[in-house]
Protein backbone atom coordinates (compact mmCIF):
# COMPACT_ATOMS: atom_id res chain seq x y z
CA UNK A 1 0.00 0.00 0.00
CA UNK A 2 1.42 3.50 -0.84
CA UNK A 3 1.27 6.36 0.71
CA UNK A 4 3.41 8.78 3.18
CA UNK A 5 3.66 7.44 6.64
CA UNK A 6 3.16 10.17 9.30
CA UNK A 7 4.55 9.26 12.52
CA UNK A 8 3.14 10.78 16.09
CA UNK A 9 4.87 11.21 19.06
CA UNK A 10 2.88 10.52 21.93
CA UNK A 11 3.53 12.37 25.08
CA UNK A 12 1.74 12.33 28.58
CA UNK A 13 0.08 15.46 30.51
CA UNK A 14 -1.91 15.95 33.70
CA UNK A 15 -4.71 16.79 31.36
CA UNK A 16 -8.01 14.69 30.48
CA UNK A 17 -6.22 14.44 26.96
CA UNK A 18 -2.90 12.84 25.11
CA UNK A 19 -2.00 13.59 21.82
CA UNK A 20 1.27 14.10 19.72
CA UNK A 21 2.74 16.46 17.13
CA UNK A 22 0.15 18.32 15.15
CA UNK A 23 0.44 17.06 11.41
CA UNK A 24 -1.34 18.29 8.43
CA UNK A 25 -2.93 15.50 6.12
CA UNK A 26 -2.42 15.44 2.76
CA UNK A 27 -5.96 15.00 0.39
CA UNK A 28 -4.34 12.21 -2.00
CA UNK A 29 -3.23 9.53 0.79
CA UNK A 30 -6.89 9.63 2.13
CA UNK A 31 -7.69 9.13 -1.53
CA UNK A 32 -5.51 6.76 -2.27
CA UNK A 33 -6.32 4.17 0.93
CA UNK A 34 -9.86 4.52 0.78
CA UNK A 35 -10.81 4.06 -3.05
CA UNK A 36 -13.03 6.50 -3.14
CA UNK A 37 -13.99 9.99 -5.02
CA UNK A 38 -12.50 12.42 -2.82
CA UNK A 39 -15.44 14.87 -1.95
CA UNK A 40 -14.70 16.16 1.48
CA UNK A 41 -10.06 17.04 1.87
CA UNK A 42 -8.76 17.05 5.25
CA UNK A 43 -7.29 20.28 6.58
CA UNK A 44 -6.09 19.95 9.77
CA UNK A 45 -5.50 17.41 12.05
CA UNK A 46 -4.24 16.86 15.45
CA UNK A 47 -4.41 13.93 18.44
CA UNK A 48 -6.41 14.56 21.36
CA UNK A 49 -8.47 12.51 24.11
CA UNK A 50 -12.04 12.54 23.43
CA UNK A 51 -14.92 13.00 25.74
CA UNK A 52 -18.69 13.61 25.45
CA UNK A 53 -21.06 15.05 28.02
CA UNK A 54 -23.05 12.43 30.08
CA UNK A 55 -26.32 12.23 28.57
CA UNK A 56 -28.07 11.25 32.10
CA UNK A 57 -26.52 14.46 34.23
CA UNK A 58 -25.31 16.44 31.64
CA UNK A 59 -22.59 17.18 33.88
CA UNK A 60 -19.95 14.43 34.25
CA UNK A 61 -17.21 13.46 31.02
CA UNK A 62 -17.23 10.46 29.58
CA UNK A 63 -14.19 9.37 27.73
CA UNK A 64 -15.27 7.86 24.23
CA UNK A 65 -11.60 6.65 23.35
CA UNK A 66 -9.08 4.60 25.61
CA UNK A 67 -6.32 6.50 23.70
CA UNK A 68 -5.50 9.52 21.87
CA UNK A 69 -7.06 9.14 18.37
CA UNK A 70 -6.53 11.47 15.50
CA UNK A 71 -9.14 14.65 15.18
CA UNK A 72 -9.28 16.70 11.67
CA UNK A 73 -10.96 18.93 10.12
CA UNK A 74 -12.45 18.40 6.66
CA UNK A 75 -13.72 20.20 3.96
CA UNK A 76 -16.81 19.39 1.53
CA UNK A 77 -16.20 21.53 -1.51
CA UNK A 78 -19.59 20.33 -2.91
CA UNK A 79 -21.95 21.15 -0.05
CA UNK A 80 -19.44 23.62 0.98
CA UNK A 81 -19.40 22.80 4.81
CA UNK A 82 -16.94 22.23 7.25
CA UNK A 83 -16.65 18.83 9.59
CA UNK A 84 -14.86 17.26 12.61
CA UNK A 85 -14.56 13.97 12.18
CA UNK A 86 -12.48 11.26 14.66
CA UNK A 87 -12.59 7.60 14.79
CA UNK A 88 -11.43 5.24 17.23
CA UNK A 89 -10.66 1.85 15.21
CA UNK A 90 -13.58 1.95 12.92
CA UNK A 91 -16.17 3.45 15.21
CA UNK A 92 -17.18 7.05 14.60
CA UNK A 93 -16.57 9.11 17.72
CA UNK A 94 -17.07 12.90 16.29
CA UNK A 95 -19.15 13.55 13.45
CA UNK A 96 -19.95 17.24 14.18
CA UNK A 97 -20.67 19.89 11.08
CA UNK A 98 -19.50 23.43 11.73
CA UNK A 99 -22.45 25.88 11.85
CA UNK A 100 -21.88 29.50 12.49
CA UNK A 101 -23.79 29.50 15.76
CA UNK A 102 -20.85 27.11 17.19
CA UNK A 103 -18.86 28.34 19.66
CA UNK A 104 -15.36 26.31 21.18
CA UNK A 105 -14.74 27.23 24.82
CA UNK A 106 -11.35 26.58 26.69
CA UNK A 107 -12.15 25.57 29.97
CA UNK A 108 -8.52 25.04 30.99
CA UNK A 109 -5.16 25.39 29.50
CA UNK A 110 -5.50 21.67 27.95
CA UNK A 111 -9.05 21.20 27.52
CA UNK A 112 -11.90 22.77 25.08
CA UNK A 113 -15.37 21.99 24.68
CA UNK A 114 -18.11 22.58 21.96
CA UNK A 115 -22.03 21.98 21.39
CA UNK A 116 -23.49 20.37 18.69
CA UNK A 117 -27.36 20.56 18.79
CA UNK A 118 -27.66 17.99 15.59
CA UNK A 119 -26.12 15.48 17.72
CA UNK A 120 -27.74 16.63 20.95
CA UNK A 121 -24.33 16.29 23.06
CA UNK A 122 -20.89 17.94 23.81
CA UNK A 123 -17.61 16.94 22.78
CA UNK A 124 -14.56 17.90 24.41
CA UNK A 125 -11.38 17.62 23.65
CA UNK A 126 -7.94 16.83 25.85
CA UNK A 127 -4.77 18.14 24.72
CA UNK A 128 -0.99 17.65 26.08
CA UNK A 129 -0.41 21.11 25.45
CA UNK A 130 -1.97 24.54 25.29
CA UNK A 131 -0.02 25.21 22.20
CA UNK A 132 -2.19 22.40 20.61
CA UNK A 133 -5.43 24.04 22.16
CA UNK A 134 -4.75 27.09 21.00
CA UNK A 135 -4.20 26.20 17.46
CA UNK A 136 -7.24 23.63 17.16
CA UNK A 137 -9.29 26.48 18.48
CA UNK A 138 -7.82 29.36 16.26
CA UNK A 139 -8.72 26.54 13.38
CA UNK A 140 -12.37 26.72 14.97
CA UNK A 141 -12.93 29.67 14.70
CA UNK A 142 -11.47 30.38 10.94
CA UNK A 143 -13.71 27.26 10.08
CA UNK A 144 -17.12 28.58 11.86
CA UNK A 145 -15.83 32.14 9.95
CA UNK A 146 -16.20 30.58 6.81
CA UNK A 147 -19.37 28.46 7.43
CA UNK A 148 -20.74 31.80 7.73
CA UNK A 149 -20.19 33.23 4.64
CA UNK A 150 -20.93 30.31 2.98
CA UNK A 151 -24.34 30.44 4.83
CA UNK A 152 -25.13 33.75 3.56
CA UNK A 153 -23.88 33.82 -0.01
CA UNK A 154 -25.94 30.42 -0.12
CA UNK A 155 -28.97 32.33 1.18
CA UNK A 156 -28.33 35.63 -0.96
CA UNK A 157 -28.26 32.87 -4.16
CA UNK A 158 -31.51 31.29 -2.74
CA UNK A 159 -33.27 34.95 -3.02
CA UNK A 160 -31.90 36.00 -6.16
CA UNK A 161 -33.20 31.84 -7.94
CA UNK A 162 -36.40 30.43 -7.60
CA UNK A 163 -35.19 26.91 -8.31
CA UNK A 164 -32.05 25.21 -7.00
CA UNK A 165 -29.00 24.98 -8.81
CA UNK A 166 -28.38 22.20 -10.47
CA UNK A 167 -24.92 21.97 -8.89
CA UNK A 168 -26.59 22.35 -5.72
CA UNK A 169 -29.01 19.30 -6.97
CA UNK A 170 -26.12 16.89 -7.88
CA UNK A 171 -24.31 17.99 -4.58
CA UNK A 172 -27.54 16.70 -2.74
CA UNK A 173 -27.87 13.26 -4.71
CA UNK A 174 -24.38 11.95 -3.32
CA UNK A 175 -24.37 10.77 -0.28
CA UNK A 176 -21.74 12.63 2.24
CA UNK A 177 -19.31 10.97 3.23
CA UNK A 178 -19.47 8.14 6.11
CA UNK A 179 -17.52 8.18 8.86
CA UNK A 180 -16.31 4.70 8.13
CA UNK A 181 -14.78 6.09 5.22
CA UNK A 182 -12.70 8.22 6.92
CA UNK A 183 -9.84 6.61 9.68
CA UNK A 184 -7.31 9.03 10.57
CA UNK A 185 -3.48 9.83 8.75
CA UNK A 186 -1.25 7.12 7.48
CA UNK A 187 0.61 7.63 10.64
CA UNK A 188 -2.36 5.18 12.51
CA UNK A 189 -1.91 2.29 10.19
CA UNK A 190 1.54 1.96 11.78
CA UNK A 191 1.51 0.40 15.60
CA UNK A 192 1.95 3.46 17.81
CA UNK A 193 -0.31 1.14 20.47
CA UNK A 194 2.65 -1.71 20.51
CA UNK A 195 5.14 0.75 21.51
CA UNK A 196 3.59 2.48 23.83
CA UNK A 197 2.49 0.33 26.04
CA UNK A 198 5.21 -2.27 26.11
CA UNK A 199 7.23 -2.63 29.46
CA UNK A 200 11.06 -2.30 29.33
CA UNK A 201 12.45 -5.29 29.76
CA UNK A 202 15.90 -6.71 32.05
CA UNK A 203 18.96 -7.11 30.15
CA UNK A 204 19.47 -10.97 29.13
CA UNK A 205 22.52 -12.84 30.80
CA UNK A 206 24.99 -14.56 28.17
CA UNK A 207 23.25 -17.48 28.85
CA UNK A 208 20.01 -16.26 27.54
CA UNK A 209 21.36 -15.30 24.28
CA UNK A 210 19.54 -17.30 21.65
CA UNK A 211 15.82 -17.26 23.93
CA UNK A 212 16.47 -13.14 23.77
CA UNK A 213 17.45 -13.37 19.95
CA UNK A 214 14.43 -14.87 19.45
CA UNK A 215 12.16 -12.60 21.57
CA UNK A 216 13.31 -9.64 19.46
CA UNK A 217 12.53 -11.68 16.48
CA UNK A 218 8.84 -12.48 18.00
CA UNK A 219 8.23 -8.86 18.63
CA UNK A 220 8.94 -8.22 15.27
CA UNK A 221 6.48 -10.33 14.15
CA UNK A 222 3.78 -9.57 17.13
CA UNK A 223 4.27 -5.75 15.24
CA UNK A 224 3.70 -6.28 12.11
CA UNK A 225 0.93 -8.25 12.50
CA UNK A 226 -0.79 -5.76 14.61
CA UNK A 227 -0.29 -3.12 12.02
CA UNK A 228 -1.69 -5.63 9.31
CA UNK A 229 -4.78 -6.30 11.50
CA UNK A 230 -5.47 -2.31 11.26
CA UNK A 231 -5.12 -2.19 7.98
CA UNK A 232 -7.31 -5.19 7.22
CA UNK A 233 -9.81 -3.63 9.79
CA UNK A 234 -9.69 -0.33 7.71
CA UNK A 235 -9.86 -2.52 3.93
CA UNK A 236 -12.59 -4.20 5.35
CA UNK A 237 -14.47 -1.32 5.91
CA UNK A 238 -13.69 0.19 2.74
CA UNK A 239 -14.75 -2.60 0.54
CA UNK A 240 -17.80 -2.65 2.23
CA UNK A 241 -18.37 0.66 1.24
CA UNK A 242 -16.95 0.46 -2.33
CA UNK A 243 -19.79 -2.68 -2.84
CA UNK A 244 -22.60 -0.25 -1.77
CA UNK A 245 -21.35 2.06 -4.05
CA UNK A 246 -21.11 -0.26 -6.67
CA UNK A 247 -24.56 -1.55 -6.19
CA UNK A 248 -25.59 1.77 -6.03
CA UNK A 249 -23.81 2.39 -9.68
CA UNK A 250 -25.65 -0.45 -10.95
CA UNK A 251 -29.28 0.85 -10.12
CA UNK A 252 -28.10 4.29 -11.69
CA UNK A 253 -26.95 2.26 -14.49
CA UNK A 254 -30.21 0.57 -14.72
CA UNK A 255 -31.47 3.75 -14.15
CA UNK A 256 -30.02 5.31 -17.04
CA UNK A 257 -30.47 2.30 -19.61
CA UNK A 258 -34.24 2.55 -19.14
CA UNK A 259 -34.41 6.49 -19.54
CA UNK A 260 -32.04 5.72 -22.83
CA UNK A 261 -34.75 3.36 -24.01
CA UNK A 262 -37.54 6.03 -23.43
CA UNK A 263 -36.10 8.29 -25.08
CA UNK A 264 -35.04 6.50 -28.06
CA UNK A 265 -38.94 6.03 -28.11
CA UNK A 266 -39.52 9.36 -27.58
CA UNK A 267 -37.48 9.78 -30.87
CA UNK A 268 -39.25 7.53 -33.10
CA UNK A 269 -42.43 8.70 -31.59
CA UNK A 270 -41.70 12.23 -33.03
CA UNK A 271 -40.11 11.26 -36.03
CA UNK A 272 -43.43 9.32 -36.91
CA UNK A 273 -45.52 12.61 -36.09
CA UNK A 274 -46.31 14.66 -39.00
CA UNK A 275 -45.92 18.51 -39.25
CA UNK A 276 -43.51 21.01 -37.09
CA UNK A 277 -40.52 19.58 -38.51
CA UNK A 278 -38.10 21.68 -37.38
CA UNK A 279 -39.64 21.71 -33.81
CA UNK A 280 -39.15 17.59 -33.79
CA UNK A 281 -35.50 17.71 -35.65
CA UNK A 282 -34.98 20.25 -33.21
CA UNK A 283 -36.30 18.17 -30.40
CA UNK A 284 -34.22 14.98 -31.85
CA UNK A 285 -31.09 17.01 -31.06
CA UNK A 286 -31.68 17.64 -27.93
CA UNK A 287 -32.69 13.93 -27.37
CA UNK A 288 -29.22 12.98 -29.15
CA UNK A 289 -27.08 15.06 -26.97
CA UNK A 290 -28.71 13.39 -24.18
CA UNK A 291 -28.66 10.40 -24.90
CA UNK A 292 -24.59 10.65 -25.89
CA UNK A 293 -24.10 12.43 -22.26
CA UNK A 294 -26.03 9.28 -20.65
CA UNK A 295 -23.77 6.72 -22.48
CA UNK A 296 -20.65 8.86 -21.37
CA UNK A 297 -21.84 8.76 -18.43
CA UNK A 298 -22.32 5.09 -18.56
CA UNK A 299 -18.98 4.67 -19.86
CA UNK A 300 -17.48 6.75 -16.88
CA UNK A 301 -19.59 4.32 -14.13
CA UNK A 302 -17.80 1.03 -16.01
CA UNK A 303 -14.75 2.32 -15.93
CA UNK A 304 -15.05 3.03 -12.06
CA UNK A 305 -16.00 -0.30 -11.36
CA UNK A 306 -13.31 -2.22 -12.98
CA UNK A 307 -11.06 0.41 -11.16
CA UNK A 308 -12.59 -0.81 -7.86
CA UNK A 309 -12.48 -4.44 -8.82
CA UNK A 310 -8.74 -4.02 -9.38
CA UNK A 311 -8.49 -2.48 -6.05
CA UNK A 312 -10.38 -5.63 -4.42
CA UNK A 313 -7.77 -7.78 -5.88
CA UNK A 314 -5.12 -6.01 -4.22
CA UNK A 315 -6.96 -6.06 -1.54
CA UNK A 316 -6.77 -9.83 -1.24
CA UNK A 317 -3.43 -9.65 -2.08
CA UNK A 318 -2.86 -7.60 0.90
CA UNK A 319 -5.12 -10.84 2.68
CA UNK A 320 -2.70 -13.54 1.54
CA UNK A 321 0.01 -11.51 2.98
CA UNK A 322 -1.24 -10.86 6.58
CA UNK A 323 -2.15 -14.62 6.71
CA UNK A 324 1.89 -15.89 5.23
CA UNK A 325 3.21 -13.28 8.49
CA UNK A 326 0.63 -15.03 10.54
CA UNK A 327 2.12 -18.51 9.72
CA UNK A 328 5.66 -17.33 10.01
CA UNK A 329 4.59 -15.58 13.49
CA UNK A 330 3.42 -18.63 14.80
CA UNK A 331 6.64 -20.48 13.37
CA UNK A 332 8.43 -18.15 15.23
CA UNK A 333 6.58 -18.60 18.74
CA UNK A 334 7.19 -22.52 18.19
CA UNK A 335 10.88 -22.01 17.98
CA UNK A 336 10.66 -20.13 21.00
CA UNK A 337 9.36 -22.65 23.21
CA UNK A 338 11.62 -24.87 21.97
CA UNK A 339 14.31 -22.62 22.83
CA UNK A 340 12.70 -22.25 25.95
CA UNK A 341 12.77 -26.04 26.82
CA UNK A 342 16.82 -25.86 25.76
CA UNK A 343 17.68 -23.65 28.67
CA UNK A 344 15.68 -25.24 30.68
CA UNK A 345 17.37 -28.61 30.59
CA UNK A 346 20.83 -26.59 29.99
CA UNK A 347 20.51 -24.61 33.26
CA UNK A 348 19.35 -27.60 34.97
CA UNK A 349 22.70 -29.58 33.64
CA UNK A 350 24.41 -26.86 34.82
CA UNK A 351 23.06 -26.92 38.18
CA UNK A 352 23.95 -31.22 38.25
CA UNK A 353 27.10 -30.48 36.95
CA UNK A 354 28.07 -27.41 39.76
CA UNK A 355 26.60 -30.30 42.23
CA UNK A 356 28.77 -32.70 41.06
CA UNK A 357 31.83 -30.27 41.27
CA UNK A 358 30.89 -29.17 44.79
CA UNK A 359 31.09 -33.01 46.14
CA UNK A 360 34.01 -33.65 44.22
CA UNK A 361 36.33 -31.01 46.25
CA UNK A 362 34.73 -31.89 49.55
CA UNK A 363 35.81 -35.50 48.70
CA UNK A 364 39.57 -34.19 47.23
CA UNK A 365 39.59 -32.44 50.69
CA UNK A 366 39.19 -35.13 52.63
CA UNK A 367 41.74 -37.06 50.52
CA UNK A 368 44.31 -34.06 51.50
CA UNK A 369 43.43 -34.13 54.67
CA UNK A 370 43.99 -38.41 54.98
CA UNK A 371 47.28 -37.64 52.85
CA UNK A 372 49.05 -35.53 54.92
CA UNK A 373 48.85 -37.28 57.83
CA UNK A 374 50.24 -40.19 56.11
CA UNK A 375 52.71 -38.00 55.04
CA UNK A 376 53.35 -36.69 58.88
CA UNK A 377 53.52 -40.64 60.23
CA UNK A 378 56.10 -41.17 57.07
CA UNK A 379 57.70 -38.14 58.63
CA UNK A 380 58.28 -39.28 62.21
CA UNK A 381 58.94 -42.88 60.89
CA UNK A 382 61.81 -41.77 59.06
CA UNK A 383 63.24 -39.34 61.76
CA UNK A 384 62.83 -42.94 64.00
CA UNK A 385 64.66 -44.95 61.87
CA UNK A 386 67.49 -42.57 61.51
CA UNK A 387 67.90 -42.35 65.20
CA UNK A 388 68.40 -46.14 65.86
CA UNK A 389 71.39 -45.79 63.00
CA UNK A 390 72.52 -43.01 64.53
CA UNK A 391 72.64 -44.81 68.15
CA UNK A 392 73.82 -48.06 66.32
Amino acid sequence: MQGEVICQVQDRSESPGRLGETTVLRPNQIHHFFFLPLREQPIYSTRAHVFQIDPSTKKNWVPTSKHAVTVSYFYDSTRNVYRIISLDGSKAIINSTITPNMTFTKTSQKFGQWADSRANTVYGLGFSSEHHLVKFAEKFQEFKEAARIAKEKSQEKMELTSTPSQESTAGDIQSPLTPESINGTDDERATPDVTQNSEPRAEPTQNALPFTHSSTISKHWEAELAALKGNNAKLTAALLESTANVKQWKQQLAAYQEEAERLHKRVTELECMSGQANVIKSHKTELNQTIEELESTLKMKEEEIERLKEEMENARQLQAQRDTLTKKLQETETRNKDLELQLAELEQRLEKSQTEQEAFRKNLKTLLEILDGKIFELTELRDNLAKLIECS
